[in-house]
């Protein structure tokens, strides 16, 4: 079952390399999905580049994590951080902790911290990857393989859509992936330190992002809007190779 999700998951990534060449990217929060995608891209399907988003607010499991996957890969990850002028402007205009206060606050920090800068880094691209997984949350069970990003306008490749967290765990281990040590403390979502939490037993795996909001708001900073498929067939296509 697993050696066919990879297989699905390689013939993916080739489809995207081979559409857009170097025009493909993969940002990275570097969760365990993550681990499993850079393993794939960098023992399978060289070159695609990794980046990831410094909003200034990363645990250091996050930093540890990224220095190891350059150590066993001999890649160097692109590091993109926010615009120093736009977070001094809504740290002194809203304060330190502003994504606390309100739903729109931690919107707007997160759209300064990582949307903006994405957008920068994403300006000369033609696609990118991501490590979303429908069994995530219930924002997400629509997804599908190949999406048109509403976003970034951008054609979107999600290759681990079928995967379920064990079978990311099984991976990891059976190839003793570098991976974040918060996951041995019951972080599944990582994100900012700020905005991110252990979950318990039975709880959404994106429970423990902006946990202190109400139920109805969506579990999503900004970078991942829910996007509609670019085309129906085409996606069921990509999934199922």
């Amino acid at each position: 079952m697993l050696h066919d999700k990879i297989d699905s998951a390689l013939a993916l990534l080739r489809t995207a390399q081979q559409k857009h060449g170097g025009g493909l990217v993969y940002p990275s929060s570097f969760g365990a999905e993550a681990s499993v995608l850079i393993d794939l891209i960098c023992r399978h399907i060289q070159p695609i580049p990794v980046l990831t988003l410094d909003t200034g607010r990363l645990p250091q499991a996050t930093y540890d994590v990224i220095e190891a996957v350059e150590r066993r890969y001999g890649i160097r990850v692109q590091v993109v951080f926010p615009d120093e002028r736009e977070v001094e402007r809504m740290v002194r205009e809203f304060g330190v902790n502003l994504f606390r206060h309100s739903v729109e606050g931690r919107k707007l920090c997160c759209q300064v911290r990582k949307v903006n800068p994405l957008n920068r880094a994403l300006a000369d691209k033609q696609a990118w990857i991501t490590g979303r997984r429908r069994d995530q949350s219930e924002g997400r069970a629509e997804l599908q393989a190949i999406e048109k990003d509403p976003v970034y306008g951008l054609i979107k490749y999600n290759p681990l859509l079928a995967w379920s967290w064990d079978e990311i765990w099984e991976y990891i281990r059976a190839h003793d992936v570098p991976y974040n040590k918060l996951h041995d403390h019951f972080y599944h979502s990582i994100g900012c330190e700020c905005c991110t939490r252990a979950i318990a037993v039975g709880e959404d795996e994106r429970a423990g992002r902006w946990w202190w909001e109400n139920e109805e708001s969506l579990a999503e900073c900004g970078l991942h809007v829910i996007s509609p498929v670019l085309n129906r067939a085409e996606g069921e296509a990509g999934e199922g190779i």
